[in-house]
């Protein structure tokens, strides 16, 4: 599942143990760059930042995480994803 706001993406996959998640989101990356830019989706170069963050929860809380991802635009339009990330940094 993919879903996101217009400062930043979602990505809910799993993952075989033997697959790196840095393999995976350099790949991600990559295709998504050339996909949007070949289709030329926006007027200059689309890039990516270069960091990402990654989080791991257990079975029982798939579906917290997969109705969080889905209502992203809900989410925040109470919390702004920096205000999110910078209340996070204080914990």
């Amino acid at each position: 599942m993919v879903n996101g706001v217009a400062d930043h993406v979602h990505i809910f996959v799993g993952l075989k143990p033997s697959m790196a998640l840095s393999d995976l989101m350099r790949d991600v990356k990559n295709n998504t760059t050339n996909f949007i830019n070949e289709k030329k989706w926006l007027p200059g170069k689309f890039t990516w930042q270069e960091g990402y963050g990654a989080f791991s929860y257990s079975h029982s809380q798939l579906n917290n995480v997969y109705q969080y991802i889905l209502n992203q635009e809900e989410h925040h339009k109470k919390q702004t994803f920096k205000e999110e990330y910078l209340a996070s940094k204080k914990i």
